[in-house]
């Protein structure tokens, strides 16, 4: 039986799809409708420094963390079983475009949270 990578974004896609449904909603409310509005929001809950030192602590860090790669993840193995189910059969290439940006974005997440409030 040949060894597989595919139960690792399997995972991942899994837990970001979870993330995704429980806490995209709320997030869009929260920075879309209710903060802008003030519906149910002071008018501080989203201040800068607030926010800032929200993205400093290490709770707030792992938080962010989470939520940005797991969506990445989610989203980039959504599109390429969307392509499939579209007929367009990806290869290789593709592959590596979907999950080499859903990388870099954590990567990259992962680079500026680490940097953040030193």
């Amino acid at each position: 039986m040949k060894r597989s990578n595919a139960p690792i974004f399997w995972s991942l896609f899994g837990a970001g799809g979870v993330l995704s449904a429980l806490l995209g909603p709320v997030l869009v409310f929260i920075t879309g409708i209710a903060a802008p509005t003030g519906a149910g929001l002071p008018p501080t809950a989203l201040a800068y420094s607030r926010v800032l030192g929200f993205a400093q602590s290490l709770g707030g860090k792992a938080i962010l963390f989470a939520i940005i790669a797991l969506f990445l993840w989610h989203a980039a193995h959504r599109i390429y079983h969307c392509l499939h189910d579209f007929g367009v059969h990806p290869g290789t290439g593709t592959r590596v475009l979907l999950y080499g940006s859903a990388f870099a974005g954590t990567a990259a997440a992962a680079w500026i949270l680490l940097v953040l409030g030193r």
